[in-house]
């Protein structure tokens, strides 16, 4: 009798942890993603497409994952309030795009961090190189730096005379000042002249582009990201009235009515961007996921407006874009 009841207690001992364990809820993760808009339509596709990315993977939202998401209307305050608000949740995981994830890293060295676009990640002190980027950052980048000198030299192919031109920036942005050091030194390659025009509300748009035209400029380009984003269809539609040849940087950024664009797939990127979420809430750590660089560029060109602009599109550019709208 007494071996069996010793039998009994430590089979009841031994099924008790488990039995406790089982009732136990399953921790939902938690991924906080601090946008640069003022709403999640003002974000589109890229929203859509950073959602459909953790469905294509299996999370459900509210079941087996929860989406933070916040939106500071490209305020620097705001921002900064934000991606201290989202650590204070004890969110598992941390996204941004290009201008909010300094804000992110600014926050937190502890939670990791999944950057989207970002055009210079070590350039931002995002991370320490894109191979290991230690530290508690990591993520995709769009190659926007490297990709300047193929917008300058694309705008001077379908303008043989251009020699000023335009980078159009909002100096609230961190993201700002690698496109003002960055880019001077590649146009001076072209034999082009680059001035910055500043713009750090919509309303003072009208204003950098009047500036422009008293400066002699002949084309205009912009940084990626933010504002430049937010405002892509008034920047478009400027550059026409003032007859200024425009070049885009993503097809997002193109379809308002730009002259021409080169850059990533940035759906594409945002989509993936729940891939580098999902392995690291598998125990994957950020500081050992090396940074992801686009594979494919778009080219693409707008034979519509060239037009409209007495703009004559050589053939060999035609032949190698990706997209041209007639």
């Amino acid at each position: 009798m007494k071996r069996r009841q010793f039998i009994k207690l430590l089979g009841g001992a031994t099924a008790w942890p488990f039995a406790a364990h089982a009732q136990l809820p399953n921790k939902i993760p938690k991924v906080g993603y601090l946008w640069h808009t003022a709403s999640a339509a003002d974000d589109e596709p890229y929203f859509t497409a950073v959602v459909d990315g953790f469905k294509k993977l299996g999370y459900v939202e509210g079941r087996t994952i929860i989406l933070e998401h916040r939106f500071p209307n490209e305020s620097p305050e705001r921002f900064r309030a934000m991606a201290a608000e989202l650590v204070s949740i004890n969110c598992d995981v941390l996204m941004g795009g290009a201008v909010s994830s300094s804000y992110l890293k600014e926050a937190t060295s502890k939670i990791p961090i999944v950057f989207t676009n970002v055009p210079d990640p070590i350039g931002l002190k995002l991370v320490d190189s894109l191979a290991h980027p230690g530290g508690n950052v990591t993520g995709l980048s769009n190659f926007g730096r490297d990709l300047i000198g193929k917008r300058l030299q694309f705008l001077k192919e379908i303008v043989p005379s251009l020699s000023r031109v335009a980078l159009l920036v909002n100096p609230d942005q961190q993201t700002t000042r690698i496109y003002i050091q960055e880019t001077p030194p590649v146009a001076a390659e072209l034999g082009l002249t680059i001035q910055v025009f500043e713009a750090r509300s919509l309303e003072e748009l009208d204003a950098a582009f009047e500036a422009m035209m008293a400066a002699g400029i002949q084309g205009v380009i912009t940084s990626s990201g933010g504002s430049m984003f937010q405002w892509r269809s008034i920047i478009a539609k400027l550059a026409m009235v003032h007859h200024l040849p425009f070049c885009a940087f993503s097809r997002e950024t193109f379809q308002d009515g730009a002259l021409l664009s080169y850059g990533a797939d940035q759906i594409a990127m945002c989509r993936r961007s729940a891939l580098y979420v999902d392995k690291i809430l598998k125990g994957a750590k950020a500081s050992e996921l090396p940074v992801e660089q686009p594979t494919s560029v778009e080219f693409l060109i707008n034979l519509k407006t060239a037009k409209a602009l007495g703009l004559t599109v050589p053939p060999t550019l035609l032949t190698n874009a990706n997209e041209v709208i007639d």
